[in-house]
């Protein structure tokens, strides 16, 4: 494998090429017009233009993208997250073209990409479930019943995509009919298919999740566990490894769940596999992404890994270097998505241009994006800046290291989920670990939160201060004493 393209942006695209290149491997990049000076583009050796912004123009265009594939000699295929990552058709597609995809068969993908038929393939392995119908539901009528048997609260959910849409909360007969054509309504609209199915609802659940690995020679391994369990909008916002509430002997349990769910579809390459965890800390298996996930940096930071060189490393056909027993948890991670978003306004986007942009540094502090200062956010795209990962010999130490690179991390001209961030991190229920998906509905109090950011006028000062030192800067530069070199090989356009 000499040269991997990847068919993503932003953050994702240049943290995959950073493990390609330390593997001695070429890259290339593909674009949409918003993102022509994007770092991801200069990063790699060959950059190829998709086209307009809107994602439908670019970074959905699997055909264009083979096609770059095929002009600049490519051998593999890095889908990132996002996208089409999760294509069935897309790896298909690839697969047809002679290349490599970068992560599981087209089958793999198919069969968990949809949640009915995820189901129905654990089954001959004895996987826990949440109680609930084994197959579509369209009449109204049915789906009462249905409901009444399983009890109320019940949930109604999309059988593609994910991200919480297409999913429905219901607490009461009355609101089965309204609900679940509001569930079939969004799910035909956000992924072309509207089947839906109820299941029973769990009140106060945890987000717990297994990172699996599978070669193509059988052997499959778990690399432990993810707590995600504060979301906005059923959506991860902060992530740990590995979770504070978890046993030796339930964690052991799920490890090998997470195996038989990757074994029950032939899976290979990097996966993860979703539970539930209820109050009584019985799990129950949600769904399997097969792809590689957000907040997989806190596994890397536990384990040692790289996940990205594994997942290359696997498409090549070679056999895992390790085995379970070789595994164990050393420290502790975690994890802040940093969103171009208005905490004070229900997590509403906040487009607009990164005026001062500048990273937190010191111990345990990673960092994984693809920004600069004086890029806008695009309107086109998830408004993920980065991602901000800290790590500690405990949980106590990655908490603390999270609250000073909450505090440090500088970023003017737009509102961000950094203060939501550190709100988290001082929270009391966060601190002792009693917390579940409900975390901003029950505990969020933006108020409070406000209280605790800088004043307007330093913001402002500190603005003018960033503007000031631009112009310094502008003008060594145009007097020869500095340079910049670009690694941006070629572009095609």
């Amino acid at each position: 494998m000499k040269k991997i393209l990847v068919a993503n942006r932003g953050e994702i695209a240049l943290r995959v090429m950073k493990s390609v290149k330390e593997m001695g491997i070429k890259t290339a990049a593909v674009y949409s017009e918003a993102d022509r000076d994007a770092p991801h583009v200069k990063y790699a050796d060959e950059a190829v233009l998709l086209g307009a912004a809107p994602s439908s123009e670019s970074y959905l265009r699997a055909d264009k993208i083979i096609d770059a594939c095929k002009e600049l000699e490519v051998d593999a295929i890095h889908p990132g997250y996002g996208f089409l990552s999760e294509s069935a058709d897309f790896a298909h597609e690839v697969e047809q073209a002679g290349l490599i995809f970068i992560g599981p068969s087209s089958q793999s993908i198919r069969v968990m990409g949809d949640k009915l038929s995820a189901k129905e393939a654990v089954k001959k392995y004895d996987i826990p479930l949440v109680p609930g119908t084994e197959g579509a539901v369209e009449d109204v009528d049915e789906a009462i019943r249905i409901s009444k048997e399983i009890g109320f609260p019940v949930l109604i959910k999309a059988s593609a995509g994910g991200g919480g849409k297409g999913m429905r909360v219901v607490e009461k007969e009355e609101e089965v009919e309204e609900q679940m054509k509001m569930a079939i309504h969004e799910a035909q609209s956000s992924f072309g298919d509207g089947s839906v199915f109820i299941e029973k609802y769990v009140t106060s659940p945890r987000h717990i999740e297994v990172q699996i690995l599978a070669d193509k020679h059988g052997n499959i391994v778990h690399l432990f566990e993810r707590e995600c369990s504060v979301q906005r909008r059923h959506q991860k916002v902060i992530e740990e490894a590995p979770s504070v509430i978890l046993t030796p002997e339930i964690r052991e349990q799920m490890g090998k769940t997470a195996v038989d769910v990757a074994r029950s579809c032939n899976y290979i390459g990097a996966g993860t596999v979703e539970f539930i965890l209820d109050e009584n800390k019985n799990f129950y298996f949600l769904e399997m992404n097969t792809r590689l996930q957000v907040e997989h940096p806190v596994t890397e930071l536990i384990t040692g890994f790289d996940l990205v060189k594994e997942q290359v490393k696997i498409a090549r056909g070679e056999k895992l270097s390790f085995a379970q027993e070789d595994l164990e948890i050393r420290g502790h991670s975690i994890e802040v998505r940093v969103y171009a978003e208005n905490p004070f306004e229900n997590f509403l986007p906040d487009i607009g241009k990164l005026q001062v942009y500048e990273r937190p540094h010191g111990p345990g502090v990673r960092v994984d994006d693809g920004m600069e200062a004086g890029m806008d956010i695009p309107i086109y795209y998830d408004p993920m800046i980065s991602k901000l990962i800290t790590y500690g010999k405990n949980r106590e130490e990655a908490r603390i290291r999270m609250i000073r690179a909450c505090e440090d991390y500088r970023i003017v001209g737009l509102q961000t989920t950094l203060p939501f961030g550190k709100y988290v991190m001082e929270h009391p229920r966060f601190i002792e670990g009693d917390f579940d998906t409900h975390f901003v509905k029950k505990h969020f109090e933006p108020e409070a939160m406000k209280q605790e950011m800088p004043h307007e006028k330093e913001v402002a000062a500190l603005l003018v201060a960033h503007l000031l030192e631009s112009e310094k800067g502008k003008s060594a530069v145009e007097t020869g004493t500095s340079s910049q070199v670009s690694a941006w090989k070629r572009n095609r356009v």
